[in-house]
C-alpha cells in the first residue's frame, strides 16, 4: 500500500512539473484557453518563449514551450490572435533557451 501510495505522489509531482508547458495551437479562438499575441521585440512581451524539440525538454511554466501535434496531449491550448488588443499574453520567441522566461509574472496564472 505504501509503494502504491509513493507511486501516486511521485506521478502527481511529476504531472505538476510539466504543467502548462506543453501546448497545442487551435484553429479558433473559442477554443483556447490563452488568447496570445507574437510581438515584435522582447522588450514588449509578458513571456520570452523557447520552443523546445522534444516532450522531455519542456520546463516548469518558465517559456519552455513543447508544441503538441495532438490537442489530446496538451495542457493548454493556445490561439495566436492578430492583434495585442485581444491578447491575454504576449510572447517572443527567442533563440537560446538561456533566455526563456517571464518578464511578467503577473501573468503567470495564464500558463498554469
Amino acid at each position: 500500500m505504501k509503494k502504491l501510495l509513493f507511486v501516486a505522489v511521485i506521478l502527481a509531482a511529476t504531472a505538476t512539473l510539466v504543467r502548462a508547458q506543453k501546448v497545442y495551437s487551435v484553429s479558433s479562438e473559442a477554443f483556447a484557453d490563452v488568447k496570445v499575441y507574437v510581438v515584435s521585440s522582447q522588450a514588449f512581451a509578458d513571456l520570452l518563449v523557447y520552443k523546445v524539440s522534444s516532450e522531455a525538454f519542456v520546463g516548469n511554466n518558465d517559456g519552455k514551450w513543447y508544441f503538441e501535434s495532438s490537442e489530446a496531449f496538451a495542457k493548454k491550448k493556445i490561439y495566436f490572435v492578430s492583434s495585442e488588443a485581444f491578447a491575454d499574453l504576449k510572447i517572443y520567441f527567442v533563440d537560446s533557451e538561456a533566455f526563456a522566461g517571464w518578464v511578467n509574472k503577473s501573468k503567470m496564472y495564464l500558463m498554469q
